[in-house]
């Protein structure tokens, strides 16, 4: 009787320990996963990309065939793709000032990439143009508070690296918020080439003949790792890939091989209204650039994921206008979409327009809610819980509900570039609502209206079918246009009209064909830039 009752004591205790040590578990439990849900949601890290010149088409993931991006592809597959996701403006400091403070191009005034001819200076370039380009601002305002800033007061720590191209010594990233600055100051192409040694006095040359995308990604990767014990905002800004666009011998001979095997066109490029546009995807140099920044983006990825900080970034990627299918390098083809960079078509504005919530649902999802470079910057407050601040964000909208599934009411969106393109864009302004596009052409006060969801090629212009529809848009941008002051182009009184005439039928009849030769001859198999590649073989001393 006694030993029963000594074994049920026991039993007893037993019960009673399994039932308290599970108690323990299940309470440990529940406060680190509140303590892992209060860290996620109160201050996550953020890691935004962006790339240079990037085109819609670039990507693997974007429905590019030539081009190897498993890197960035990854952020998409992982994150929410907004598939009418838009740069603020067609070329590069403009798009990039609409990102640092949530305001579209008008209404910052910075207007075209910063160093561009305005007004008479114009006319030194010999573009017989009918118009003088506006005015526009060439630094970032002090009295705008940058995202960085306001991350920054917010007590996260700051970071940038790359191309910056808002203004001169006095106007660089660390007099807008970033507490370091790697690389980001007046000039806005890879001074000095892709290989080191590079020409950048804020990006000093350590290795001969290193990569420069790769050397501004583990300048980030550094960054994140001293700093992986707080809240960091981390902006990794690529010179790639901009012109003058260059690669190694080995990945330009991977896309020599690959343009060769998927058959090489005996024509790739038309004549546009201004100037030839590329239209095939098949050039192994920038080819091989893309892949190189991508690797880049890969070194980033993978030091977040050694770090376990991989569940707490947010993760942001775009560009910041159409890939250059005119002009500069005419390294690209953005079809279907119309033209590229400096273009008012899509192929110009259009971009890559990926977020990555680890925490949300949406991750995975897709959404076709039109969407632009001012939401980055109130989307970011939002989804790491700091106050926003509508009176400077205020062409901005936060993109939150959407990463969490949610909608958002219908908005017009507007562009304005009152300047000539290197690439053959012409002066206009642009507003969309819904799926309804008109371009305003100051040349001559005519409209083009598309429907983007019958036409999202734009071949189309539907404004005479649609007279009251163009009216009504047209108001409705003009009157923005005004309530912001913006600046507009005039009419250039010394046009001649023979000289115009004299320069399209070179770029025709001419320079078209020599483009054909160009092209042909990077795809040569004997091929050589010059004897290093860039400096891409020059050996450590």
């Amino acid at each position: 009787m006694l030993a029963t009752l000594r074994f049920t004591t026991q039993i007893i205790k037993t019960i009673s320990s399994f039932l308290f040590l599970s108690i323990i578990i299940t309470v440990t439990s529940c406060q680190q996963k509140e303590s892992k849900e209060n860290v996620t949601n109160k201050h996550p890290n953020v890691l935004f990309i962006l790339v240079d010149d990037l085109g819609y088409k670039d990507l693997s993931c974007t429905g590019s065939a030539y081009y190897e991006t498993p890197n960035i592809d990854k952020i998409a597959n992982e994150g929410m793709v907004f598939n009418q996701g838009y740069a603020a403006s067609r070329v590069c400091s403009p798009s990039r000032a609409s990102i640092m403070t949530g305001k579209f191009t008008a209404r910052h005034g910075i207007t075209d990439w910063i160093g561009a001819p305005q007004g008479e200076a114009w006319r030194k370039l010999n573009r017989h143009d009918k118009l003088l380009p506006a005015n526009y601002e060439h630094i970032l305002q002090k009295n705008d508070i940058t995202i960085a800033e306001a991350m920054k007061a917010a007590g996260y720590k700051t970071f940038f690296a790359g191309k910056w191209h808002l203004g001169e010594e006095g106007s660089y990233p660390e007099d807008h918020g970033f507490d370091i600055n790697k690389g980001g100051w007046k000039v806005g192409s890879p001074n000095g080439g892709y290989f080191s040694p590079w020409k950048n006095p804020k990006l000093e040359n350590k290795v001969k003949g290193e990569n420069l995308s790769m050397r501004l990604a583990k300048e980030t990767a550094d960054f994140i790792t001293k700093h992986k014990d707080t809240s960091f905002f981390a902006f990794l800004s690529f010179y790639a890939v901009h012109g003058p666009i260059q690669t190694t011998q080995s990945k330009w001979e991977k896309y020599r091989n690959k343009a060769e095997a998927q058959g090489i066109k005996d024509k790739g490029y038309k004549m546009e209204r201004v100037l030839p546009i590329r239209q095939v995807q098949d050039n192994p140099i920038y080819g091989g650039l893309v892949e190189s920044m991508d690797d880049a983006v890969g070194h980033v990825l993978n030091t977040l994921k050694t770090l376990g900080l991989d569940d707490n970034t947010i993760i942001v990627f775009t560009s910041d206008n159409g890939g250059v299918a005119s002009g500069d390098s005419y390294s690209t083809s953005n079809l279907p979409l119309r033209g590229g960079k400096g273009y008012q078509w899509e192929g110009g504005i259009r971009e890559p327009f990926f977020i990555k919530v680890p925490w949300l649902k949406s991750n995975g999802t897709s959404t076709d809610y039109p969407v632009i470079g001012t939401d980055f910057y109130p989307t970011i407050l939002d989804l790491a819980n700091v106050n926003l601040l509508p009176e400077q964000h205020m062409d901005g909208v936060s993109l939150k509900p959407l990463l969490e599934g949610k909608p958002i009411a219908e908005r017009s969106l507007f562009w304005h570039y009152p300047h000539y393109g290197n690439q053959g864009g012409e002066p206009s302004s642009i507003i969309r609502e819904g799926n309804w596009k008109l371009i305003h052409y100051w040349e001559d006060g005519r409209n083009e209206l598309y429907n983007l969801q019958t036409d999202p090629e734009e071949q189309n212009n539907v404004a005479g079918s649609n007279v009251d529809l163009s009216k009504e848009l047209y108001s409705k941008l003009n009157a923005w246009l005004d309530s912001v002051k913006a600046n507009k182009p005039s009419k250039d009184l010394e046009y001649d009209d023979a000289l115009a005439q004299k320069r399209k039928d070179y770029l025709k009849n001419t320079f078209l064909p020599k483009l054909e030769q160009d092209r042909l001859k990077v795809l040569s198999k004997d091929f050589e830039p010059n004897a290093d590649w860039w400096q891409s073989k020059v050996t450590i001393d």
